[in-house]
């Protein structure tokens, strides 16, 4: 799990203060050395996930809001992931969830991450939980890495380099028959918006057209999983930018397509999303867009 080593790029002062809109890091090595840093920093947040995962009865649920929680273990990871992303791009700029979850302007170097993205998961032992990262650079998404913390799989893309899944090459897909179609998704299940009522609304024809759906927990995954074909397509009605950054750049690269509802091109934002090969995308927007 151990990042080659790699020339580290860094967004001069400079970039920071000219107002360019040139992109701050643009070469294909340093767009390695960027997932290098990505890798990194999942892995050994991954280990305090896992460490936390082995005392598990004795940890503290915080409530952010309904069923939505957070543990010591999530600050925990964020810290490290921090730790990483500073000791080599000093000038970069790190959003997550827990510690840092404002999100302005996307201009330099930013790293988007999520610590550990499916926390319910996580507390409750059911072994689908993940540390997500990406970086970005002047907005546009350059390198991402998605570990599952409870397996060890690793997902990974570079910007016009693909994506792999522990280091072999993935690809979404090729299904293009609905009734032979497995879609991911994500239920809405905060309080105090209107989204589940327009989920029930298009869940049934869902349901009833396709091959099957699943709800696994964590939308980075899900996202992961559409990469590498598990998954034909998913949707969800909000997610956060942390949750889905490093798993847009993995669908994209993979042949995939990644939207909002609306089928606008998915920001890094909180936002709703559809995912999917080609074909599956289409399709599915079709039915949650109506």
């Amino acid at each position: 799990m151990n990042a080659p080593k790699a020339k580290q790029p860094t967004v001069s002062q400079e970039h920071m203060s000219s107002g360019s809109s040139g992109p701050a890091v643009s070469s294909a090595s340093d767009r390695r050395a960027l997932l290098a840093t990505c890798v990194a920093a999942a892995a050994k947040a991954a280990e305090v996930v896992r460490a936390g995962a082995a005392r598990r009865e004795q940890l503290q649920w915080e409530t952010k809001s309904r069923a939505d929680f957070v543990s010591q273990v999530d600050r925990d990871s964020e810290t490290v992931l921090a730790e990483i992303i500073r000791g080599r791009h000093p000038d970069a700029r790190l959003i997550a969830e827990e510690g840092s979850p404002a999100l302005h302007a996307l201009d330099g170097l930013v790293f988007i991450a999520d610590p550990l993205d499916g926390t319910t998961n996580f507390l409750h032992g059911f072994p689908w939980y993940a540390v997500s990262i990406a970086a970005v650079i002047d907005g546009q998404i350059s390198a991402g890495a998605v570990l599952n913390a409870a397996t060890g799989e690793l997902f990974t893309a570079v910007a016009g380099g693909g994506a792999r899944r522990a280091g072999q090459p993935i690809a979404v897909s090729t299904i293009t028959d609905p009734t032979r179609a497995l879609i991911g998704t994500g239920f809405p299940f905060k309080t105090g918006n209107d989204y589940t009522d327009r989920y029930l609304e298009v869940l049934p024809s869902i349901m009833t057209e396709s091959a099957g759906i699943r709800r696994p927990g964590s939308a980075a995954l899900d996202l992961a999983d559409v990469a590498c074909g598990r998954f034909d397509a998913f949707w969800e009605m909000m997610l956060a930018p942390w949750d889905i950054a490093a798993g847009i750049l993995l669908v994209h690269e993979a042949g995939g397509i990644v939207t909002t509802l609306t089928g606008d091109p998915c920001p890094i934002a909180h936002t709703s999303v559809v995912a999917g090969n080609p074909a599956m995308h289409g399709w599915l927007l079709k039915k949650v867009a109506a």
